[in-house]
């Protein structure tokens, strides 16, 4: 039988009043998501509660239709949950967007949204916006998503480099989100897991300040998922901690 234990921490930071992300551990479903709201105070934190709300919501829902995709055996290349999650995340977006219609104090809202969810050997990671979604096997680590970025786009296009775009004053505008637009397009990754496989999901007041080869030394020294949350939200905080930090460790232990 597959196995996971996780972990997750959320701060203020050091220079914000309001913590404006929200995060969701579904160790049932399997379900992990980070979403960073925007627009405001009131809106910023309405975004991306929905979000991971509506989300879980909308999985829980598909448990109970008669191709349930949970029920599914089938490999990666074929599996239902990919479809699932992204209709999930789909349906956070309108709902975002028809709350942020009908309330004129939320117009504008929006909220990044990162979700991984695991099923027996099968991962999927649906994501929008800059949140993202970090996976180590056998002491190596991958950033498994694209931040859908201005200053990312820059560095596609050659006008930044890698370190300009950390320093970059456009850093924080995003190119894609849930709820600013009633449709969103979903970016959805699947791979396979073995056992001692991790996963770190993040919002972008993390991987501002830290890279990706710290946050691997991170899982390495820090075998307890609670540990490594606490560890790299420290150590955010430590370097200024200059938005709200949210952090997810995942790891397979079976």
């Amino acid at each position: 039988m597959t196995r996971f234990r996780s972990a997750a921490r959320t701060d203020v930071g050091m220079k914000r009043e309001h913590n404006e992300d929200s995060f969701l551990l579904n160790e049932d479903l399997g379900l992990y998501v980070v979403c960073d709201g925007m627009g405001g105070h009131a809106g910023g934190e309405t975004a991306s509660r929905l979000a991971v709300q509506t989300v879980e919501k909308e999985l829980i829902s598909t448990r109970l239709r008669a191709d349930d995709p949970f029920a599914s055996t089938v490999g990666l290349e074929e599996t239902p949950l990919a479809i699932a999650l992204q209709e999930a995340i789909e349906g956070a977006c309108s709902m975002v967007y028809r709350t942020s219609r009908t309330e004129p104090e939320l117009q504008g809202m929006g909220t990044t949204c990162i979700a991984l969810l695991l099923r027996g050997d099968v991962a999927v990671v649906g994501h929008v916006g800059d949140s993202r979604a970090y996976f180590v096997r056998e002491g190596a680590i991958v950033q498994l998503t694209e931040d859908h970025s201005l200053v990312n786009e820059q560095v596609r296009a050659g006008l930044l480099t890698s370190e300009e775009a950390k320093h970059s004053r456009l850093r924080n505008i995003i190119t894609r989100s849930v709820g600013f637009e009633e449709d969103v397009l979903v970016d959805v990754i699947g791979l396979e897991t073995k056992p001692g496989d991790r996963f770190l999901l993040c919002s972008d007041g993390l991987s501002n300040l830290v890279d990706a080869e710290e946050i691997r030394v991170t899982l390495a020294s820090e075998r307890d998922p609670a540990d490594v949350c606490k560890s790299l939200v420290g150590l955010a905080n430590e370097r200024g901690g200059d938005d709200n930090v949210t952090v997810i460790a995942v790891e397979r232990t079976e």
